[in-house]
């Protein structure tokens, strides 16, 4: 369903990615874990996941957006976000979609994975994870090119630290002397972790191809189940 929302507010959380908080005139259903539409024009759409989880996003819904030089497609959006709080305007939104939600009943361990603002994707599922006391373990890896595009890091890792089933894992492909955590591709760093992904659920976001990537590596040499695999690609590729 279409709705209108007023932009509340665009903050950095780091170079070219924002974070926008909307408030639409009417309450949005959604699960945790689908995206909404931005509607552009009549045939444009564009697909973003949705951070707040459902339990916990009191009227508001939260974005973020990655709007880098070369991606006029979501820079578009961010514009004419940017406009719409100037000027007290409405932006519409299509919402809910995508069938990549957590899957509350199932009792398997948790593997969330997030290239860049997918983590947006993984945050509201790990937050509803919490909120409903779902008590399977939950590892988070998160996969940026440096250290400054892992914006919420240090909310992450107090989080892991508070509940004892839950395991983050930061991974950046460019580090500088004094990073501690993994280096290199978040794929990689999942495959080095476990012998085996045979019982777990898995969740997730980022470019397409690493989304198919994880499918091929991970069915093919840790015994993943693709029924098992989630993710907004998976209906496109």
């Amino acid at each position: 369903m279409t709705i209108k929302c007023k932009v509340k507010s665009i903050e950095p959380l780091a170079a070219n990615t924002y974070q926008i908080l909307l408030h639409p005139e009417q309450p949005v259903s959604f699960k945790a874990g689908q995206y909404l539409m931005v509607v552009m024009g009549e045939a444009d759409k564009r697909p973003f996941s949705i951070a707040s989880s459902p339990c916990r996003h009191e009227g508001e819904i939260e974005l973020h957006i990655g709007a880098a030089e070369h991606n006029a497609y979501a820079i578009e959006v961010v514009e004419s976000m940017k406009q719409a709080l100037a000027n007290g305007g409405d932006i519409t939104i299509d919402a809910p979609h995508g069938e990549a939600w957590i899957r509350e009943d199932n009792q398997r361990p948790i593997l969330l994975i997030a290239g860049g603002t997918g983590f947006s994707y993984v945050r509201s599922i790990l937050d509803h994870c919490i909120s409903q006391n779902i008590e399977q373990p939950i590892h988070l890896y998160w996969g940026g090119r440096d250290e400054a595009q892992l914006y919420a890091k240090k909310e992450m890792m107090e989080i892991a630290d508070k509940h004892q089933r839950i395991q983050f894992i930061p991974v950046i492909e460019e580090a500088l002397a004094d990073w501690s955590g993994k280096k290199g591709n978040v794929l990689q760093a999942v495959s080095d972790d476990f012998d085996t992904l045979a019982d777990f659920d898995i969740y997730i976001a980022g470019r397409f191809e690493m989304a198919g990537a994880a499918r091929e590596q991970f069915t093919q040499t840790k015994q993943a189940k693709s029924d098992h695999m989630f993710g907004d690609a998976y209906a496109f590729i």
